[in-house]
């Protein structure tokens, strides 16, 4: 039930499972590739949720008064965070590269 645009192309979005995400090709990468992608991703998910982590401890030290002990944000908060999207976009980018390889085969 797709129909095609004045451009020959369908206009129907591309599925999550194709190897598309918002429209963005994630299962052209190469190997090097794919493995940069999945370390910017962690990257930036360890700093945003020690961000996070951080900002809650000056909210709980304006509610209690005592000072937290901000290690804590990088050690509950940043390394967990970092590591489990580390593990999902390796998983899942290095999925979509082994189908590309077996396909091409």
């Amino acid at each position: 039930m797709t129909h095609a645009s004045q451009h020959g192309t369908l206009a129907t979005p591309r599925a999550f499972g194709s190897g598309y995400f918002f429209g963005i090709p994630l299962g052209d990468f190469g190997l090097i590739t794919t493995v940069v992608m999945s370390f910017a991703l962690a990257f930036a998910a360890f700093f945003m949720a020690t961000f996070c982590a951080i900002v809650w401890l000056l909210i709980d030290k304006v509610a209690t008064g005592r000072m937290p002990d901000f290690t804590l944000t990088y050690k509950w908060a940043g390394i967990p965070v970092g590591s489990v999207v580390l593990v999902l976009t390796l998983a899942y980018l290095g999925t979509l590269w082994v189908k590309r390889q077996l396909r091409k085969e």
